[in-house]
């Protein structure tokens, strides 16, 4: 059987003789399948009609190695956790069952991102070790989704945001949602006041177009705006989403006392996701200042980035 693994989940297991700019702190895996996944999203290399290199995965290569050898080398990363992403294909789910059974060895927690699945699998995900499900809404826009996942519903999404609460509890559904996919500001914060209203929890992508998907003459998000959307969903997450200033559809500012400015803490622009996800360059190329730091960065350079960009001007 095999397995796919990030580059640099794959460097850091020593299956890869590369360097590391930023060590990835959870493993992530994904389902090994011959062709494209039977779904159409438009953004994404694995669709089925994209032409995108057939290894990539956002702007990631992930290389496929024999489980046997991912299982010897896993130990040596020091991974706090293992996150397996999956694409659609028939038998999947039988495969993600053999490959939980093989990692739950491990004692590690275990994250699964896969597109609705229905109450009874969840709980045997659960029984198997997983404590986190990433759920791929990924579009904030119900006038968009359609359009962009065509494969998928997105009421059968927030259904599956609800099965996923019930069975693992409140905060354990990682909810998925790439900015600058077309949306409004407006819907981005409405969907993610929404996803904290059902139990869920948020983990922010920015988009990336890679050549061969229909997306791939858009514009990734200003990292202005980006920033922006990053302290809307700690307000929200706070209960603060009364500080969020509209212009229109877009966010203009936000109402902050300087007792509320510092008591945002310093990772607010870093990575949030399941506990140990630090997905380093996932989104952007090492050099460039990231979307979502795989560090928590420095006091200062979180208040001047504050102060700069997002306070009302």
């Amino acid at each position: 059987m095999l397995v796919r693994v990030s580059y640099g989940t794959a460097i850091a297991m020593g299956l890869v003789r590369a360097k590391l700019l930023a060590k990835p702190t959870t493993a992530y895996l994904m389902t090994h399948w011959p062709g494209k996944c039977l779904n159409d999203c438009a953004f994404c290399a694995q669709a089925r009609s994209s032409k995108a290199d057939w290894e990539k995965l956002s702007r990631v290569t992930w290389p496929a190695f024999k489980l046997g050898d991912v299982l010897r080398n896993l130990p040596g990363g020091n991974f706090s956790r293992l996150c397996l992403q999956t694409v659609e294909y028939p038998g999947m789910h039988e495969d993600v069952l053999e490959l939980l059974s093989e990692f739950s060895a491990l004692g590690l927690p275990i994250s699964v991102s896969i597109t609705p699945v229905g109450r009874g699998l969840l709980e045997e995900f659960k029984g198997l070790g997983v404590d986190y499900i990433g759920v791929g809404l990924d579009v904030a826009s119900e006038r968009l989704f359609r359009e962009l996942k065509p494969d998928l519903s997105w009421d059968g999404i927030w259904r599956f945001i609800g099965d996923v609460v019930k069975v693992f509890g409140r905060r354990r559904a990682l909810v998925h949602i790439i900015v600058g996919l077309g949306e409004t500001d407006r819907e981005l914060v409405e969907t993610m006041k929404r996803v904290y209203e059902a139990g869920g929890d948020i983990s922010l992508f920015a988009f990336t177009p890679i050549k061969g998907t229909r997306l791939e003459k858009v514009k990734p998000p200003s990292l202005e705006r980006y920033r922006k959307i990053q302290l809307a969903r700690w307000l929200l997450e706070e209960g603060m989403g009364g500080a969020i200033v509209f212009k229109g559809d877009s966010i203009a500012g936000f109402a902050l006392s300087e007792e509320e400015l510092s008591r945002i803490p310093a990772d607010v622009f870093s990575t949030h996701g399941c506990p140990g996800c630090n997905r380093p360059y996932y989104n952007e190329r090492p050099g460039k200042e990231p979307y979502n730091y795989p560090f928590r960065p420095g006091k200062k350079t979180v208040e001047l980035t504050l102060r700069e960009l997002l306070l009302p001007r």
